[in-house]
């Protein structure tokens, strides 16, 4: 099967949507397929083409920005050609150029699935409005023209404004979530890099230094933090300076990461390769989601926390809350509550076996290649709708 996967952001980009479309696609070539990635070229150094990890990753150049979007004079162009070489199209949203894919698809009889991750949210000014009300209109048309939509879990669609008005369409997969086997020598030298004091006990962070992800309810929870625990330290991995949108967030709370930064209770890692990840999470003693909005679905590095016996505190966002109640393994607290946080925190940690689980049938459930199997599976069964509409 020659499978088309479209986003506008794809490695080495970091986010948890583009590391779910790197893991499939990993899968679907280890499965025997042959994967291409259409994407945009948002960073001038990057190849218009190449091949990764037996996936072929073809970059539109991209003209100018309107915040987050990328504006691709060629992307359709490249779009007719790498549509009419492939036999099923596998597009991520949201993405405004998702429209235009679809009917290609549509017009072709070529399966053509969504896979949604979020709801999308601009931050404030007058483009970003206009940006805004063009993509959701974008990706309603391509709803309307996809024949199949996946999402992560059914709370998150039954609470997507978006969503709900395709349940006609939806299908529920899991995301694909794994991380490469590390020894313990790595996950020791880890700690000693980067927790050289043996400080106690360990928070992490693992996210992109963005607004919807609520930074600032973490930073709210330390006072209560350090009451108890005065050596508390938070590590905080994923990209944290120069993000794209972000730059007036991150102005806004580095005072007060300043002063954590001084006193030795916070520590940025930066951006982390998928083995130093592998080491980050067995060196914590619960990883933390205080995301604030629609914009966050599920959150995948609550699944790689589980998988290393780690517990996480998330918001009670639809789909957010799931893999806690799912897996039982933390807390759940209100959305953008600072002092729930931290006595959600100081309760896990005083009672750490009360939240551990076998990681074996986590680890299995959400294992690439069981999720390719699912998306092959789905793949098959529009080839044969479509097939039966013709005769």
């Amino acid at each position: 099967m020659r499978v088309l996967i479209v986003l506008t952001y794809y490695r080495p980009h970091t986010s948890g949507l583009t590391i779910y479309a790197e893991h499939l696609a990993r899968a679907m070539v280890g499965r025997g397929h042959q994967v291409t990635v259409l994407t945009s070229q948002y960073e001038q150094q990057l190849p218009t083409e190449e091949y990764v990890d037996g996936v072929r990753v073809v970059r539109a150049p991209v003209l100018f920005r309107i915040s987050k979007g990328v504006i691709m004079p060629t992307f359709g162009l490249l779009a007719n050609r790498l549509v009419l070489q492939h036999d099923v199209i596998h597009l991520h949203l949201p993405q405004f150029d998702a429209a235009g894919i679809a009917l290609r698809g549509r017009i072709l009889k070529k399966p053509t699935v969504i896979t949604y991750h979020c709801d999308l949210r601009m931050p404030p000014g007058l483009m970003a409005f206009i940006a805004n009300v063009a993509v959701r209109f974008m990706n309603n048309l391509a709803a309307l023209l996809t024949h199949r939509i996946v999402t992560y879990t059914r709370d998150y669609a039954e609470n997507s404004s978006y969503l709900r008005r395709y349940i006609h369409k939806l299908q529920v997969i899991p995301p694909p979530v794994t991380l490469p086997d590390v020894s313990q020598k790595d996950i020791d030298g880890f700690a000693h890099q980067h927790n050289p004091d043996n400080q106690h006990p360990v928070i992490g962070m693992s996210a992109r230094f963005a607004t919807e992800k609520g930074v600032e309810v973490l930073l709210g929870a330390i006072p209560r933090l350090l009451e108890v625990y005065p050596k508390a330290l938070v590590l905080f991995a994923g990209p944290y300076k120069n993000i794209i949108g972000e730059e007036k967030y991150w102005e806004r709370l580095y005072p007060t990461i300043q002063k954590y930064l001084s006193s030795g209770n916070w520590k940025f890692l930066g951006n982390l390769n998928p083995n130093q990840m592998a080491q980050y999470y067995p060196n914590l003693d619960v990883l933390v989601l205080p995301s604030l909005n629609s914009t966050e679905a599920f959150g995948l590095v609550q699944i790689e926390a589980m998988m290393n016996g780690v517990p996480t505190v998330a918001s009670n966002l639809p789909g957010v809350r799931q893999p806690v109640l799912l897996h039982e393994m933390g807390k759940i607290i209100p959305i953008g509550d600072s002092n729930a946080l931290a006595e959600a925190i100081i309760e896990i940690l005083a009672k750490p076996d009360a939240y551990k689980r076998d990681p074996k049938p986590i680890k299995q459930r959400y294992l690439p290649d069981t999720i390719a199997k699912e998306y092959e599976k789905l793949f098959t069964e529009l080839n044969e709708e479509l097939r039966n509409q013709a005769i």
